[in-house]
């Protein structure tokens, strides 16, 4: 590996960190317990995080967390947007994932038939 390909690959680990932090539009909260794991988070998560940074989407931040109850369901992530409104998503997979993407957070529409619960918080 050269010079230049590890500051290609700095850039892109920053550029991942960088979605996990900070105050934007909408924060992925992606589930990873034991059981989200065995169900496939892992690669929904990574394929979230690789079709947020094709589209250069600079307003989402992706998070992780333990389980959620939602075991049977699982994988599962909740997108929350900085009003307040909270969007679950269960029983995932890469191709969802990609769609969750495209449809809600660059068009801002939800993927009603993949919700299984929306909240508003304060």
């Amino acid at each position: 590996m050269n010079l230049e390909q590890l500051k290609r690959l700095k850039e892109k680990a920053q550029q991942q960190v960088a979605l996990r932090e900070g105050h934007k539009k909408y924060r992925v909260v992606v589930s990873m317990g034991t059981s989200g794991i065995a169900a496939g988070a892992r690669e929904v998560m990574k394929t979230m995080l690789d079709e947020i940074e094709k589209r250069g989407l600079a307003d989402v931040e992706v998070r992780v967390t333990g389980e959620i109850g939602l075991e049977d369901v699982e994988p599962v992530v909740r997108i929350e947007r900085a009003d307040g409104e909270q969007t679950t998503y269960a029983k995932l997979d890469p191709e969802k994932a990609r769609r969750i993407v495209a449809e809600h957070l660059v068009k801002g529409t939800p993927v009603e038939n993949l919700v299984v619960g929306k909240e508003k918080k304060p």
